[in-house]
């Protein structure tokens, strides 16, 4: 994809959603002796999701964990949906198309493994991290710079903000 073309798809977006690990962190499992994970995230990925928020596009994360860390930071950063536990993310997809009434153009996604397949090849701005693995840097139309949790995720919501009126 060009870079008009980019532009263009960049500019029709109304919802940015991201998978967590490997995409908001760099996908590092961090445990203490008794089994509570940590993960760290970017402040300048942070910084970029409110500025989405505040442009008005919706900010989800569709994610096949389940994290108490994941919901209080993305709770703190004014997200739109959090879905957790998802292992079909496609039907996750579906239901933000519905309840938002969204066309897939109308969606970026963000996603770095295997199972984001599934909605990369569905939404119109199919984006990842420098770093994913080589299907889904295929199936993707924006290709970061930067690796997963290390300003991968401010590097699509600048594309998307330059690209709204």
């Amino acid at each position: 994809m060009n870079q008009a073309e980019l532009n263009r798809a960049a500019a029709k977006i109304k919802a940015a959603i991201f998978d967590v690990d490997g995409v908001m962190t760099d996908g590092s499992m961090i445990m203490d002796q008794d089994g509570k994970e940590y993960k760290i995230f970017n402040a300048k990925d942070g910084q970029g999701l409110v500025m989405l928020n505040k442009a008005g596009i919706k900010t989800i994360v569709i994610t096949a964990k389940e994290s108490f860390m994941v919901q209080k930071r993305f709770e703190a950063l004014n997200f739109t949906r959090i879905y957790q536990g998802q292992k079909n993310k496609e039907r996750a997809l579906n239901e933000v198309i519905e309840e938002f009434e969204l066309k897939f153009d109308e969606i970026s996604y963000m996603g770095d493994d295997l199972p984001d397949l599934c909605v990369l090849r569905k939404v119109g701005l199919p984006a990842c991290p420098h770093d994913a693995v080589p299907e889904v840097i295929k199936a993707a139309r924006f290709i970061t710079s930067k690796d997963g949790g290390r300003g991968a995720v401010r590097e699509l919501c600048d594309l998307i903000l330059k690209n709204k009126d």
